[in-house]
């Protein structure tokens, strides 16, 4: 394991839903005991895997089922996947927060981890203190720490409140020290949780600059989970798709996100065909259509604009109805939050209700969007959320694929003026 940072071996973390233990002090100690020989868990039960999409029937519950991979030292490994994937779990059980139910792990060096707000702080403690606590817990001695203590302080840029207990501090104050510390400490191992987005973006952006740097210039290895897919190319050259609990895919970052943006099952079309009251929503709001199509032309493009419609069934009377359309590109960024007022004087009424709108030729560049859905009152009270309603592909007409082959967001067709201005 010379060249390898950490392996891990057929890992699984098992829970029960709504009882802790096995029931009798008995059963725990047996438990231990058999811990304790490697033989596992003797009240493990074959539960289910970790599908959020179905509706369970069993008390047990696989977080992580027989996930085995390899980082190497000085590898950045960016580990994505839906929500609920287990990502958090593999990243606890590295972090040794949480013990997995069978498997074994070798790790090679010591670990920071940054899991979430308030990791590794002691709240009744000083920003100074816990940053002496923090680098005590790595194994560094107080003369260490001391010469990295300025370094840190001024990263995180909290030097003003720096003796204060970091119970006053905000979140992102929290985040700031926290990550300062577990970056400048020198552990060979650093894990960052997608805690990060608390941040504003000038920090995530230093962020995102000194795990880069741990990487490549110290030759340290990171472990990276994010859902933004454009700091997952940059940062990482190597993915790991978690899907369920498993590994679904490992392999380049770019190879990795390409994939999981593939396992998207969200229709390009939706109308719901039958009663009113089995379409999705709830009580106030019903979603009937919503559909995208070329303002000009025969397909969505650069060029083509985008026309959208929307039909819905309120139930709500007498309010100001409104509905935001916000759009989500494949790296999770938000490209536009619009919202309308559907009804100005509180003359909402039970019924249907269609809303066109258009993006505008020459703005979305090729790639793949989803749109998401935000019904509310007066435009502050929400009646019904929906995400991912749609999903739909902008081509690149010279390429006649959705690749991105230049960078940015949006692709304007601009205006440009020329002179040329003769010096002689």
């Amino acid at each position: 394991m010379s060249n390898l940072a950490i392996k891990l071996e057929n890992i699984s973390k098992l829970y029960r839903l709504g009882q802790v233990g096995t029931g009798t002090l008995q059963q725990d100690i047996k438990r231990w005991w058999w811990k304790m020989r490697g033989k596992g868990d003797p009240f493990a039960k074959v539960g289910e895997v970790n599908d959020r999409s179905t509706k369970g029937v069993s008390d047990y519950v696989w977080a992580l089922k027989d996930v085995n991979f390899e980082v190497e030292k000085g590898e950045v490994l960016g580990i994505i996947g839906r929500n609920g994937a287990g990502k958090s779990t593999l990243l606890k059980i590295l972090s040794k927060t949480t013990s997995p139910t069978s498997g074994s792990i070798k790790i090679n060096g010591r670990i920071a981890s940054l899991l979430e707000v308030g990791t590794g702080f002691h709240p009744e403690l000083t920003g100074r203190e816990n940053i002496y606590l923090n680098g005590a817990i790595l194994g560094m001695t107080k003369r260490e720490i001391r010469s990295k203590f300025d370094e840190i302080v001024d990263f995180s840029g909290v030097e003003r409140y720096i003796d204060t207990p970091v119970k006053r501090y905000s979140s992102g104050m929290y985040v700031r020290l926290a990550f300062a510390v577990a970056a400048h400490l020198e552990p060979e191992i650093l894990i960052v949780d997608e805690v990060l987005a608390v941040g504003d973006a000038e920090f995530q952006k230093k962020c995102l600059g000194k795990m880069k740097d741990v990487s490549v210039n110290d030759g340290r290895t990171v472990l990276f989970v994010s859902h933004n897919m454009a700091a997952v190319r940059t940062l990482c050259n190597q993915g790991l798709v978690m899907q369920n609990g498993s590994i679904s895919y490992i392999g380049g970052a770019l190879e990795s996100v390409e994939y999981y943006q593939k396992l998207s099952n969200i229709s390009t079309f939706f109308e719901h065909k039958g009663n009113t009251e089995n379409a999705p929503g709830n009580n106030n709001i019903k979603i009937l259509k919503f559909e995208t199509k070329p303002t000009n032309g025969d397909y969505l493009t650069i060029s083509s604009g985008v026309d959208f419609e929307l039909e819905f069934y309120n139930n709500k009377t007498n309010i100001n109805l409104d509905v935001t359309f916000e759009l989500i590109n494949s790296d999770e960024i938000a490209i536009f939050h619009i919202g309308e007022l559907i009804t100005v004087d509180k003359d909402s009424k039970k019924g249907i209700y269609k809303v066109q709108g258009q993006i505008p030729t020459n703005l979305l560049n090729a790639g793949t969007y989803k749109f998401n859905l935000i019904f509310g009152e007066d435009q502050k009270y929400p009646l019904y959320i929906q995400n991912e309603v749609i999903q739909f592909e902008i081509l690149n007409e010279s390429l006649g694929s959705n690749s991105n082959i230049s960078a940015g967001i949006i692709k304007p067709k601009l205006n440009f003026s020329k002179t040329f201005i003769d010096i002689k």
